[in-house]
């Protein structure tokens, strides 16, 4: 993050600071990237929950937007986002049928499937809104995480089965998250996901289907997709954070997202106390990464444990900042950081330049 000295003095906090500058050079290397191999973008926009940032990745040529939930597609089909993906296997229940429905009737609507009682759901809840057009199904593939998604071998019975219901299935789509169990899995992962979404998408073939998806989605695979993904779902990718420095997938000059934290306390030796804690930082701590967030303003010193409202930063022997310092703070994982906070704090060319709502931040259902 480049900031003029003393640009964030008076600043209050913890706000959360965005570099437009590193985020649009972000939007154009991924926009570029893919564009050369032929794959379509369609970003995650959970890590960002921003209309302005998604609008941005609409004219740097993204195919649509990809979100997690019901309430974060309402958010963007309010601004005017009209082709949205729900990568998520949602149960349409109770009001959750009926904002589908509405939903598909003012949008092209994607929603993931990985489960017949799943399919019956979504396919009660369009048939009770009479809708002219359904939402498409995407079959969601297990390729490695074990979290949600069928076996590639499955994926044609429940192609025919969401068929048989009405439903129009337009292909498979998976997350290779297992890239997140350990530094250089990523092309491993990424090879799991190529392979798992090749075998589905055989079996939807084999089955009558004409496969017009392949979707693929992780920031960290995303630059070893293979010959068969179609589609990239990556959502990080935007702002960065520590987990990606330390994957190898992204450079500290990337880092667009940073938190702005107050130094409020040295009394203890060796020890900074922020006033960034769980409620600014979240909590998120892989097994291979320590603490909770670094410190570029203390020569990377390591975020060590979180309060609510106490960072304790760990000075690894360096002197002490004055109580008073700002100093800005890479979250471990910066989706879960953004969903805290209600605005961006903008810079640009290193000064302040205004701020941005974050949307569809607590729109979780």
């Amino acid at each position: 993050m480049n900031t003029a000295p003393g640009a964030l003095d008076g600043l209050e906090t913890p706000a959360l600071v965005l570099d437009l500058d590193i985020l649009e050079a972000n939007l154009a290397s991924m926009a570029a990237y893919l564009g050369e191999r032929g794959i379509r973008l369609r970003p995650h926009t959970k890590t960002h929950k921003s209309v302005e940032i998604a609008r941005r990745q609409i004219s740097h040529g993204a195919a649509g937007i990809t979100v997690a939930t019901i309430g974060e597609a309402e958010t963007f089909a309010a601004s005017g986002f009209n082709d949205i993906f729900i990568a998520y296997p949602v149960f349409a229940g109770g009001t959750k049928a009926t904002r589908l429905a509405e939903l598909a009737r003012r949008v092209r609507l994607r929603v993931g499937v990985e489960s017949e009682a799943g399919a019956q759901a979504l396919a009660r809840a369009l048939d009770g809104a009479g809708t002219a057009v359904p939402a498409e199904v995407m079959i969601e593939i297990d390729s490695g995480q074990h979290r949600t998604g069928v076996p590639p071998a499955a994926a044609g019975d429940l192609a025919v089965a969401c068929r048989s219901l009405g439903l129009d299935v337009a292909g498979v789509f998976t997350h290779g998250g297992h890239t997140y169990a350990h530094p250089g899995n990523g092309p491993a992962a990424a090879a799991d996901e190529d392979g798992a979404l090749q075998s589905a998408a055989e079996q939807l073939s084999g089955a009558g289907f004409e496969v017009r998806e392949v979707s693929a989605g992780s920031t960290p695979t995303v630059h070893f997709a293979g010959s068969h993904i179609t589609e990239e779902r990556p959502g990080t990718y935007v702002f960065n954070d520590r987990q990606q420095l330390t994957l190898g997938d992204g450079q500290p000059g990337q880092v667009a997202v940073t938190v702005a934290a107050t130094v409020v306390s040295t009394t203890v030796r060796g020890q900074a106390v922020i006033d960034a804690g769980s409620k600014a930082l979240a909590s998120d701590s892989p097994a291979w990464l320590s603490g909770h967030g670094s410190v570029p303003d203390l020569n990377g010193a390591v975020v060590v444990s979180l309060s609510e409202h106490h960072g304790l930063v760990d000075l690894a022997g360096a002197p002490a900042p004055a109580v008073g310092t700002v100093v800005t703070v890479i979250p471990n994982h910066i989706c879960t950081a953004v969903n805290l906070f209600d605005r961006y704090t903008l810079l640009r060319s290193g000064q302040l330049a205004g701020s941005w709502p974050i949307d569809a931040r607590g729109h979780l259902s």
